[in-house]
């Protein structure tokens, strides 16, 4: 597998992640779990943020953010509409990358005014990570709220968009 074909299964798997996320935060009630609720629209508007900021990175742009995150909270509409967006964006820069392009340096500066330098693959790299990361925070806060929070893992991403698989494990792995 390449690396391109890797990129654009993780950025569909995290575009895929946080539509189900977003489904399942509709489940708050919003009078009585809005402390919850704001947790975690504060830490997915963190994901968003940090994820424009190497939109603007990786374009070699302004970002226009003076921190990580923004003073608003967005409504959990609004919120879901700008990180669709996003993720679409991605998919399509992903799929507009050469392999060239994959491994030259970018040199950019953070939110903190440290200076920052690297490959467009490991932006890219981090960028998936990163919302990984951070939606398993807002999975915890759901776990508190006996919500169950969805199985955010590659593996079932791959072999829910690709049901074949499952098949092909079979023949390859036959149980006794």
């Amino acid at each position: 597998m390449s690396t391109h074909t890797l990129l654009t299964s993780l950025f569909q798997y995290k575009a895929w992640a946080n539509h189900e996320l977003f489904a399942e935060l509709q489940r708050f009630d919003p009078e009585t779990q809005r402390s919850e609720l704001h947790a975690a629209l504060r830490i997915l508007n963190h994901i968003h943020v940090v994820e424009r900021i190497f939109v603007a990175n990786l374009q070699g742009l302004e970002h226009g953010y003076s921190a990580s995150n923004t003073a608003e909270t967005p409504t959990l509409d609004a919120l879901y509409q700008a990180v669709q967006a996003t993720d679409r964006w991605y998919l399509d820069y992903v799929a507009g990358l050469s392999t060239e392009q994959l491994s030259e340096r970018i040199a950019f500066g953070f939110v903190d005014g440290d200076a920052g330098c690297m490959s467009r693959e490991e932006m890219l790299a981090h960028v998936v990570s990163h919302g990984g990361y951070h939606r398993g925070a807002v999975g915890r806060i759901m776990t508190q709220l006996s919500i169950a929070p969805p199985r955010d893992i590659y593996t079932r991403f791959l072999h829910q968009a690709e049901p074949e698989r499952r098949q092909a494990s079979r023949a390859v792995n036959p149980q006794p």
